[in-house]
């Protein structure tokens, strides 16, 4: 009885060496798969020197002395590589009649950020984010003004958003705002040669309780830059298949002596 279990072990535990169609096949997939592997590690060393150069140009600009905002002339040229987190200053009137709400999720809560059209003496019209608010705001006083008001504005350039926020889409018929889509903020609110960019007002009294609605000053500066260790861990996997090709080749040359 246990010469027969000894052969049956002996036979279960042996197999034919694999057939060349085979060995092609599954060469073919693990060149393929060792090939995407290494281009996913080699795409994220690039992303890393390309953020590496965003974070420098951010800090730099942002840091750098107020310049007058582009003129509408300048417009048309103007883009995220070029002209985004820009300290710019500019001086106009304000349309408070006009202003929009667009929620945001800052440090301080769960509430809107108050883009205020600021109208540009030489022509042209510039949103402008003047802070963050929380709901209530909206039902203050505080959130009406009677008249235009003359006003200068130091900040930050940021370029428009697309049409919607995480999930949602912006509804001009509702007046429900999730991104700062400037051309339809501006068709909403019949606003005519407005700027492709915004405004981020810096911001004051940001001490604690002391602090006046709007809150301006909450542009996030800080940018996730993970894709060191993304490189790392596709290049990890293409070495993990490299490894798995090894012990495979060991394994069938064994089975092909056997045999």
């Amino acid at each position: 009885m246990a010469a027969v279990n000894d052969s049956t072990t002996r036979d279960t535990s042996s197999r034919n060496p694999r057939s060349k169609i085979t060995l092609v096949i599954l060469g073919v997939l693990a060149v393929a798969i060792f090939a995407g592997l290494c281009a996913l590690g080699t795409w994220q060393v690039h992303r890393l020197a390309w953020k590496r150069t965003l974070i420098a140009q951010v800090e730099q600009r942002a840091h750098a002395a107020p310049t007058p905002a582009p003129a509408q002339a300048e417009w048309p040229a103007l883009t995220s590589d070029n002209a985004e987190y820009r300290r710019v200053t500019a001086t106009g009137t304000y349309l408070y009649d006009r202003q929009t709400l667009v929620q945001a999720a800052t440090e301080l809560g769960s509430g809107y950020w108050v883009m205020t059209p600021l109208q540009l003496p030489e022509g042209g019209t510039v949103l402008v984010n003047r802070g963050f608010v929380l709901p209530e705001w909206r039902k203050s006083k505080s959130a009406i003004q009677s008249a235009p008001e003359q006003a200068s504005v130091t900040g930050l350039l940021r370029m428009g958003e697309p049409g919607h926020g995480f999930l949602r889409t912006n509804d001009p018929a509702t007046n429900l705002w999730y991104s700062r889509d400037l051309p339809a903020i501006a068709a909403a609110r019949g606003l005519t040669d407005v700027a492709p960019y915004f405004i981020d007002a810096d911001g004051t009294g940001k001490d604690g309780s002391g602090r006046t609605a709007p809150v301006g000053g909450l542009t996030v500066l800080n940018f996730p830059n993970n894709h060191l260790s993304y490189a790392i861990t596709w290049y990890a996997l293409a070495a993990m298949v490299l490894v798995g090709v090894f012990i495979f080749i060991r394994e069938e040359k064994r089975s092909r002596r056997k045999g």
